[in-house]
């Protein structure tokens, strides 16, 4: 029996779970009630499966420091590739394909990173039903058992048996108008498309090459001059020249070894805030709150809070997701509609669409506390052994007080121990850098004053993350493009 290589696709940017998610911080990452996140629960499920091998992670470079600290938290070691731009999902498996047969011609999972199973046990399986028959050559789909004629998923429908459940496909349906969903839904035969696959690495390389010869070339270049940086693998720019294009029309719509097994679980790819509303339990009202909620006379609401207290009066049918620093209230009907609020936000030119208040940084994380004309507040951690680079800033100023740890703190040429309760002061202009001897994380308050207060204020003279550029050319370009934006 082969091993099996779980290979997680974490791209995406889940607009229509604004305000918790963001370009930079997607759904996948998001918090979700029992205090984890889409992405961790992924790769929590492959637990239940035999014979898996170390999680093949692809996503992109705004994700990385992200992907790594959740295998950290959960003590997991995993190979995570970073695309040089997104190209879809066909070239993106191709990749992770490449990789495991660096090592052997194992049985690739593929998973998305935002969907959830209330029984995963279902899911493990439909895995275990799959395996033989991903053995024989076949690429297995996973189709989903319909509960309603819903019309925002494709549809498979099956053809004739292969033993057990599997069938092979006989064919793939775009998301469906209404009539025609209630029409399957009543014949039976068809289910939804989950885009989660099963297959061996060399059979889908193999249809690959058949089907889509242009991405199986430049992806195979691709791999073929990849570097490492640091914990991650950066395939080669021939990446980029790959047509983009899923694995249902590269692939799946064309090849005749594919086949469907049924999987139930409770599955949910949570696309909206509604999805949220209809997975979780509801009180004798209907509500379902998640947070620090208080109600009265409120009935068949989605009451969500990240942080500050929500209190609703007297209000029907409706969803409100608070978080640091938006709130979105919205007709629970309405939710799959969020995305206009976003293009709003995007031709405001509102960063709300794109940050997110908690970043994370290879050293550790921060979040904004406070953002305002002439001053931002931030809370820093940075984990045992990790500093952050010599860097200075051209148009800001910081105060840092030290709440949790003992910080080594370099401020021009003088080094020293900053312990608890006591702060220092970094002058504009000054090289400085943070590092945490100790082995709990450090915590501390930055205060930042200023004219300019962006991000890319940052000149680096040291850094262990390769993201040093000190030459002159570049120093100077840093100041003149800041100062155009101020």
């Amino acid at each position: 029996m082969k091993n099996i290589q779980p290979v997680i696709l974490c791209g995406g940017s889940g607009t229509r779970l604004w305000p918790a998610s963001r370009s930079k911080h997607p759904k996948q990452f998001m918090t979700l009630g029992n205090g984890s996140s889409l992405f961790a629960e992924t790769l929590k499920r492959t637990d239940g499966i035999n014979q898996t091998l170390d999680t093949i992670i692809v996503s992109n470079n705004e994700y990385r420091f992200y992907i790594d600290e959740c295998l950290k938290d959960l003590a997991k070691q995993g190979t995570i590739i970073l695309e040089p731009e997104g190209r879809n999902t066909a070239p993106a498996i191709a990749l992770a394909a490449f990789a495991t047969l660096e090592n052997e011609d194992a049985l690739m999972l593929v998973m998305p990173s935002d969907h959830m199973f209330q029984q995963p046990e279902a899911f493990h399986l439909a895995v275990e039903s799959a395996r033989s028959i991903a053995e024989d050559g076949y690429l297995v789909t996973f189709g989903i058992t319909p509960t309603r004629p819903e019309t925002g998923y494709g549809y498979i429908k099956q053809g004739t048996s292969l033993g057990k459940d599997a069938h092979c496909v006989e064919r793939f349906l775009e998301k469906p108008q209404k009539a025609k969903a209630e029409q399957m839904l009543v014949e039976g035969g068809y289910y939804w498309n989950a885009g989660i696959f099963l297959f061996k690495a060399s059979t889908f390389l193999a249809e690959l090459e058949k089907h889509a010869p242009a991405i199986h070339a430049t992806v195979k270049t691709a791999w073929q001059s990849r570097y490492q940086d640091l914990s991650f693998i950066r395939p080669g720019t021939a990446f980029l020249d790959s047509p983009s294009d899923s694995i249902d029309y590269a692939i799946m719509e064309h090849s005749d070894k594919v086949a469907v097994i049924p999987m139930d679980g409770g599955w949910s790819d949570l696309g909206a805030w509604e999805s949220f509303y209809e997975i979780a339990d509801k009180d004798e009202n209907g509500n379902v709150f998640e947070g620090d909620i208080i109600v009265s006379d409120t009935t068949d609401c989605y009451l969500k809070s990240t942080g500050r207290l929500v209190a609703a009066v007297g209000i029907q049918n409706l969803a409100v997701i608070e978080t640091k620093d938006a709130v979105l209230v919205a007709d629970r009907s309405k939710t799959q509609d969020v995305k206009t609020i976003v293009n709003l936000l995007q031709a405001h030119n509102r960063t709300e669409t794109d940050l997110h208040p908690m970043v994370y940084r290879p050293w550790g994380r921060y979040e904004t506390l406070v953002l305002s004309d002439g001053f931002q507040v931030k809370r820093i951690t940075v984990h045992p052994g990790a500093e952050n680079s010599l860097q200075m800033h051209y148009h800001r100023a910081e105060h840092w007080i030290i709440v949790r740890g003992t910080a080594e703190v370099t401020i021009g040429e003088e080094r020293k121990l900053v312990a608890e309760n006591e702060s220092v002061y970094v002058p504009l202009g000054t090289k400085h850098r943070i590092k945490n001897p100790g082995t709990l994380p450090l915590e501390f308050i930055e205060v930042q004053t200023g004219n300019y207060l962006g991000e890319d204020d940052i000149v680096r003279f040291e850094d262990h993350y390769g993201r040093a550029d000190t030459s002159e050319s570049a120093m100077t370009e840093a100041k003149n493009t800041i100062d155009k934006r101020k």
